[in-house]
């Protein structure tokens, strides 16, 4: 069944409202007519069953059925704090972090962050839409939200609000997913109750060694990803990858 985000401002008890793009979908692509059902998303995670009352150029009007019961959403919320990487490549992080589950981005400016980045970052709003498009495909119960740029120093503030930071680091050596979820379980700490985690990952020339012993200090868990070298736009998605199935859903239930 076709799922559509639309603002919670567009949907009341009884009536849903599909404006803008989704609209010529629809119409053009899709070809779904009056009578035909479709989930609608409210873009906070709430959906509903709808019917198609009417289709025209400008909107498409829905009747309501019921509010549907349950979650495409992983039991814990990743934030990825991406350190601002060249060229189309947070196109990529956001596209196919979407479709892993992550809940919401943060592109941070780091050490050894590219300087001409650091005025020029302006592709939120075409980064949202891929995260749109995403939530879409993948069939998200929320559309996760990319944020303005912050500091490195900023990252080390949120820390404090986070269950679990993660920070991939390629001078780590010997200690990863495995140890830490081992050391947590030594410590009788209930991996249940890790419900929000950090990942910051470096831009393409990685981390200052002053910024992994600050990290350090806050209480982030260094970590490597295995004895080959990742990509900044491939380790975000291996550690959620190897989080979400340690903690949550990724790898089905016993």
């Amino acid at each position: 069944m076709h799922k559509f985000f639309t603002s919670k401002e567009l949907i009341n008890e009884n009536i849903g409202k599909i404006i803008g793009d989704d609209v010529k979908h629809i119409m053009k692509v899709l070809r779904l007519a009056p009578g035909e059902e479709v989930i609608l998303n409210n873009c906070e995670g709430i959906e509903y069953l709808a019917k198609i009352d009417r289709v025209n150029k400008q909107e498409v009007i829905l009747d309501i059925i019921e509010t549907i019961e349950g979650s495409n959403e992983s039991d814990i919320k990743i934030t990825l704090y991406q350190g601002l990487p060249k060229s189309q490549k947070m196109d990529l992080i956001v596209q196919k972090g979407t479709e892993l589950g992550i809940y919401e981005f943060k592109p941070v400016i780091t050490s050894r962050v590219d300087v001409k980045l650091k005025g020029e970052f302006k592709k939120l709003d075409r980064l949202n839409r891929i995260s749109l498009e995403a939530a879409k495909q993948s069939k998200r119960s929320i559309v996760p939200k990319v944020l303005d740029p912050m500091s490195f120093n900023d990252v080390l503030e949120e820390m404090d609000s986070l269950d679990l930071m993660l920070v991939p680091y390629e001078n780590a050596e010997g200690f990863g997913i495995k140890t830490l979820i081992n050391n947590l379980k030594k410590e009788n700490i209930n991996l249940n109750d890790i419900k929000t985690v950090g990942i910051l990952v470096g831009p393409e020339g990685g981390f200052e060694e002053d910024e992994i012993i600050k990290l350090k200090d806050k209480g982030a868990h260094i970590i490597t990803l295995g004895k080959r070298i990742l990509r900044t736009e491939t380790a975000g998605f291996v550690a959620a990858s190897l989080i979400q199935y340690e903690l949550s859903d990724l790898g089905g239930v016993i």
